[in-house]
């Protein structure tokens, strides 16, 4: 079973996030605070994240290119998700390995999931 980590300071979305991931099948860990997701990664030892471009007043691009640079974590697929579409446009400069455009639909979210934890298995 593939886990995924959330990282959003929306609750509502992590909730949306969690029932439906686990809906399809996968474990699922979500934090509200960027800060923990350090320990989140440890503890959980994540497949995938997902996680917001603006969170808490922080920039989650920065968080993607800190994961990215550590031996640790550079190998998690991270798919990071904005509901300005505009922020797609530098997100492979930090590391980020695809975007989905808040709000997201259902059917895009599973198939770039589904393709991230394939690609990371090859």
């Amino acid at each position: 079973m593939s886990k995924i980590l959330v990282v959003d300071d929306d609750q509502d979305i992590l909730v949306v996030m969690e029932i439906l991931l686990t809906m399809k099948g996968f474990e699922v860990d979500v934090t509200a605070k960027w800060e923990n997701t350090f320990d989140k990664i440890e503890s959980f030892n994540p497949d995938l994240i997902l996680l917001d471009i603006l969170i808490s007043g922080n920039d989650g691009r920065t968080l993607c290119r800190q994961l990215k640079s550590q031996s640790e974590t550079k190998s998690i697929p991270i798919i990071m998700f904005s509901a300005h579409p505009s922020a797609a446009a530098n997100i492979k400069e930090y590391g980020a390995n695809d975007f989905i455009a808040k709000p997201f639909d259902v059917n895009d979210l599973l198939s770039k999931v589904n393709n991230q934890l394939s690609l990371n298995r090859a």
